[in-house]
């Protein structure tokens, strides 16, 4: 499981000496427990890794925006401490796919849905995130979305 794989990591981060990763791999699980807590009086529960990657997967997209914002800001700094942590979460993350196997799978998925137009977009979408939600980044693949349909 991927929650086990991470505390590992914090274990030999720890025993390493590697403070920057420690404090990165801290950082994700205490979200992951933030988001264990939101979910006590869920109906529904996702599964377990599912729930991590998607943990992981707003905390890159988090780190990529902060990046961009300092280095605009002139903070070079802060955008290196931004860019560690993302490294860290991101060898956590399954590989994602290439924008080629994207485009195939939306155009597997709007053929079979029968999309036609952009009224479609939501039932592709839904279907691209049921199937293939952690191995994407849904930013990115709603545009391409978009310009299938359109």
């Amino acid at each position: 499981m991927l929650r086990d794989t991470i505390k590992s990591a914090q274990v030999s981060a720890m025993k390493g000496g590697d403070k920057p990763r420690l404090a990165a791999v801290r950082l994700i699980l205490a979200k992951i427990k933030d988001r264990d807590i939101e979910l006590r009086t869920a109906s529904e529960k996702p599964d377990d890794d599912a729930l991590v990657v998607d943990v992981l997967q707003k905390m890159a997209k988090q780190r990529r925006e902060s990046i961009t914002l300092f280095e605009q800001g002139g903070r070079p700094e802060k955008a290196e401490v931004e860019k560690a942590e993302l490294v860290v979460i991101e060898e956590f993350l399954p590989a994602q796919m290439s924008e080629e196997e994207t485009r195939l799978a939306i155009e597997a998925i709007k053929a079979e849905v029968g999309a036609s137009g952009m009224k479609d977009m939501g039932k592709v979408m839904a279907e691209l995130k049921a199937r293939h939600g952690t191995q994407l980044d849904m930013s990115k693949a709603s545009g391409w979305v978009k310009s299938a349909l359109a």
